[in-house]
């Protein structure tokens, strides 16, 4: 079955390349898309203090941090973790490229060479539901996913969060792509389906059917003032 890991990660700032750092990695694991509880979650001693306005977002003090381990004592576990798994994360950009910068310290390559691909959910619910705020709280409020823990974030309870909001954006493709070979029971033979050979009968409208299927439509055309867009298509036919 396929293996997934939901990741988010807090930080001491904003800019990886002007020297913020890592201070938090959660990852939870998804195996053909249910939950299995053997999540990752790590406290780094960033080496740094976390900006004023970053604070204010995670809540993780400096002095909390300071006996945590550095990212360089955890890589190797972290990367055993997640090695071969496809990666799911909110605005994958930022943490791909956090993580890309501390194992570079570490001298080990980029983080999707270790990974069977990332996956962006910011990126995905934005083609959903485009010109609509995407953020993981608004996904929350949007799907039904209860947030009412978040007063602050935590890399951890964001990729709890996410994994729900993930399962929930992707349902829909859960139902078309979904995979006779993973889901078989051992011991249960499936096999594949040849429908073409099924002569489907065509049921027409009754006179009466079409008929109020016409009064709806003058109705929809009388609010719009006259501007239902199916009679301009009609006439340029």
């Amino acid at each position: 079955m396929t293996r997934q890991i939901v990741l988010d990660t807090e930080t001491t700032g904003l800019s990886a390349e002007g020297g913020d750092r890592i201070i938090e990695i959660g990852c939870v694991e998804l195996v053909g898309r249910k939950l299995t509880g053997n999540n990752l979650h790590l406290y780094l001693n960033p080496e740094r203090d976390s900006h004023e306005d970053a604070l204010k977002v995670h809540g993780i003090s400096n002095e909390f941090l300071r006996d945590k381990p550095k990212f360089a004592e955890v890589a190797q576990d972290f990367l055993r973790y997640v090695e071969g798994a496809e990666i799911i994360i909110h605005n994958a950009a930022f943490d791909v490229g956090f993580l890309d910068k501390e194992l570079e310290r570490v001298g080990q390559p980029a983080f999707e060479r270790f990974v069977d691909g990332v996956t962006d959910t910011l990126a995905m619910a934005k083609q959903l539901y485009p010109g609509k705020r995407n953020s993981l709280d608004a996904l929350c409020d949007r799907l039904g996913v209860d947030n009412s823990g978040r007063t602050l974030h935590g890399a951890l309870l964001d990729a709890e969060l996410l994994a729900d909001v993930y399962i929930n954006l992707t349902r829909g493709q859960e139902a078309l792509l979904i995979d006779l070979g993973e889901v078989a029971q051992p011991g249960v033979h499936a096999e594949r389906v040849d429908l073409s050979g099924f002569d489907l009968p065509v049921l027409a409208a009754s006179e009466a059917e079409l008929a109020m299927h016409a009064a709806v439509l003058a109705e929809i055309d009388k609010a719009s003032g006259g501007r239902a867009i199916w009679k301009a298509e009609k006439s340029t036919l």
